[in-house]
């Protein structure tokens, strides 16, 4: 017995023993566990690769060491930025005996953001970011001017493939550094998105005053570069598609850029830029009529989506003086309550930055700034100067006090409103909308929503659903728009109090991502203009009150197929025009055929169509035709039909609703589904020419 538990013994020791201890150098840490580093090895952490590259040339801007910046897309999804600061140092380092730049290129936690003279301020903080983008780089190419050469190194997945060479002299200063993504790491694609880099660009530039940025799409043409005076020119022989960034006004002009579709409450644009405490801060603010708020803030440049100590400051101080100031005026009387922090924020456009020598992100995506220093800093350079603004402007104070004011009065409303919807659920057991058809497990991990259009569509989705996990709510025509509305008017809806029930996470104030009931809740309408309009109105309702499920991925838009085509006992589905025409081409009815073959309204009639199928119209074969049938809605399809195409998780199509840029989203809200007719006119004249009509 004595012999077994000692050979028990010795199995469990070798079981994890020092050998089992992996020690992962250089940089292979970071492809081992990417999403440590950049988020994601999706569309974002993608994108993230050239913010890090980006970041490194504007902090040489933001320091005074440069002017200009240039974001070139080249072929192969390669991408190189360019700027004319001071140039990476590629002296001996003394502790890694190997050049300052390889140092910086190859070694984690290597930089010049730690302290010192190399920067005053900074987005680094981890020393991470060139490195990480190297180790996740199938090819990446650093190109320096600096000390009167030029000095070059190349990489392959973090791994330099010769020492740095000096192969010229050069009269410029600055660095080129050009990387192509791995797509080893990034297999989801490696295909940058022009708009996303355009939004993220055009940002920046208003954050950095008298800083040019240039970004320019050659993706499709030959790669040269020259140099031209103390900047570096891209010259590709023939004209690009590019923009380019330049912004005097900082902050101010960036909250007139997203306010340019709406309607302020009050002129004036408050602003000030001003230090306390060694931080910079600056803030720009405008009310508009509108319900929504608007906080961006920034943190060395950083976007900080999940905010942080800088905007704990701000909304403090701005519930607190604008109180103080309503009271002293007698637009609150001792009588009336407070505005709460929800009220001061309704209708707010607003963007904050600071700027720090010692920085504290919570994370290495910095979506969080953590530095004591900037909450005290932050509240007292707006609170001098808000004051000071609410006294000089009295007209724009109170229309800023009555928004509030308002906006008080309708959080009463609905509170009331909404206690009432939440109220009458408990009361009756927590009893779901009688229109839905609920699925039997409670597990919301498993569980789906079905949010379809019509009576007709709901009756067949409830008979083609897996009853164990598909849950249906049909909708009775289109939703409340909420662009438009307040939660009490809002909850009046039969159809939206229907919705928040069924989810079961409350809403406002209230509600609770954790009690989400489905982790997929998929929009299923028509597909024509009707149904379209009734997914953006549905998407706008989960945007404005239920973002948090959005961005946890829970939303879903289903795709069903337009048409059905029937040959004998074959069946084919197809999802647009070009795939019908394919599937025609299968079975055997392509262009050399001489008869006609139409698309049925009713399965097993042929009918012929108008000039826009002219292409189709051309598929044929001698003998007999096959059954194109196009489905209106999904209400012409029987249940068997709908689980197929639209319902059977093994064959179905879903496309997942994500926001990649929140303020781009909130802009596209705003004017398609805003109060002002103007810019929706003007966006729909722009784009009449590329409507797919339905008619």
């Amino acid at each position: 017995m004595a012999v077994k538990n000692e050979e028990k013994t010795k199995k469990i020791k070798g079981s994890y023993g020092a050998d089992s201890i992996q020690v992962l150098e250089g940089l292979e840490p970071v492809r081992k566990r990417p999403g440590m580093y950049i988020g994601s090895t999706g569309p974002d952490g993608l994108h993230h690769l050239i913010w890090e590259i980006f970041d490194n040339s504007r902090d040489e801007a933001m320091n005074g060491h440069a002017n200009r910046v240039e974001v070139v897309l080249l072929p192969d999804n390669r991408v190189r930025v360019i700027d004319n600061g001071r140039g990476i140092p590629v002296g001996i380092h003394s502790k890694t005996k190997v050049s300052a730049l390889e140092t910086i290129m190859c070694t984690l936690h290597a930089g010049g953001k730690f302290g010192g003279d190399g920067y005053n301020v900074s987005g680094g903080l981890h020393g991470v970011g060139a490195s990480v983008v190297n180790a996740l780089s199938i090819f990446c190419k650093v190109e320096v001017h600096v000390d009167g050469g030029l000095f070059v190194q190349e990489y392959k997945q973090g791994i330099a493939k010769s020492k740095v060479k000096q192969i010229g002299k050069s009269k410029f200063h600055g660095t080129i550094v050009t990387f192509q993504p791995d797509p080893e790491i990034f297999k989801e694609g490696t295909e940058f998105v022009w708009d996303r880099i355009v939004s993220h660009l055009r940002q920046q530039a208003y954050l950095v005053k008298g800083l040019t940025i240039n970004l320019i799409d050659a993706r499709n043409c030959e790669d040269k570069l020259e140099l031209e005076g103390e900047t570096y020119v891209t010259d590709l022989g023939i004209e690009q598609p590019g923009v380019s960034f330049y912004f005097e006004g900082g902050l101010k002009s960036l909250v007139k850029h997203y306010n340019e579709n709406v309607k302020p409450i009050h002129k004036n644009i408050f602003y000030v830029d001003k230090e306390a405490e060694n931080v910079g801060v600056e803030i720009a603010l405008q009310y508009i009529d509108d319900l929504s708020t608007k906080l961006v803030a920034f943190a060395n440049n950083i976007p900080t989506a999940e905010g942080g100590t800088h905007v704990t400051g701000f909304k403090t101080s701005l519930t607190r003086i604008i109180n103080a100031y309503a009271r002293k005026n007698g637009i609150l009387k001792d009588k009336d309550e407070n505005l709460t922090g929800d009220d001061v924020l309704e209708g707010l456009t607003c963007v904050i930055s600071v700027k720090l020598r010692e920085i504290q992100f919570e994370g290495q995506t910095k979506a969080k700034l953590g530095s004591m220093e900037a909450q005290s800093a932050t509240s007292t350079v707006f609170s001098d100067a808000f004051n000071g603004f609410l006294e000089e402007n009295p007209d724009d104070a109170r229309e800023i006090i009555n928004k509030g004011l308002l906006a008080l009065r309708a959080r009463k409303a609905a509170k009331a409103a909404k206690d009432s919807v939440l109220r009458k659920g408990a009361l009756e057991g927590f009893s779901l909308p009688g229109k839905l058809a609920d699925c039997q497990s409670n597990d919301p991990a498993e569980s789906e929503l079905f949010i379809v259009e019509g009576d007709s569509a709901g009756g067949s989705a409830k008979m083609g659903r897996d009853r164990r996990t598909q849950a249906i709510l049909p909708l009775r025509g289109k939703i409340l728009n909420v662009e438009r509305a307040r939660l009490d008017k809002m909850l009046g809806s039969e159809q939206i109090k229907n919705l928040v029930l069924a989810m079961g996470a409350a809403i406002g104030d209230t509600f609770d991502i954790s009690k989400i009931r489905y982790h997929k809740m998929i929009i299923a309408t028509d597909a024509d203009v009707d149904g379209a309009h009734i997914r953006t109105l549905l998407l706008t309702f989960f945007y404005r009150y239920y973002k948090p499920v959005i961005e946890a991925g829970y939303i879903y838009i289903a795709q069903p197929p337009l048409y059905k085509i029937t040959y004998g006992k074959e069946i084919h589905y197809a999802y647009s025009d070009e795939e019908k025409f394919e599937a025609l081409k299968k079975l055997g009815f392509g262009d050399e055929s001489v008869e006609d073959i139409g698309t049925n309204e009713e399965e097993g009639e042929t009918v012929e169509e108008g000039e826009e199928n002219e292409k189709e119209e051309k598929a044929v074969k001698k003998g007999k035709k096959p059954s194109v049938q196009r489905y209106k809605g999904l209400g012409e399809m029987n249940p068997d039909e709908l689980k197929e195409t639209t319902m059977d998780a093994s064959k179905r199509t879903l496309k997942v609703v994500s926001i990649h840029e929140a303020e781009e989203a909130d802009k596209v809200f705003e004017m398609l589904m805003g109060n002002e007719v103007g810019p929706r006119k003007s966006f729909i004249q722009t784009h009449a020419k590329s409507a797919n009509l339905d008619i």
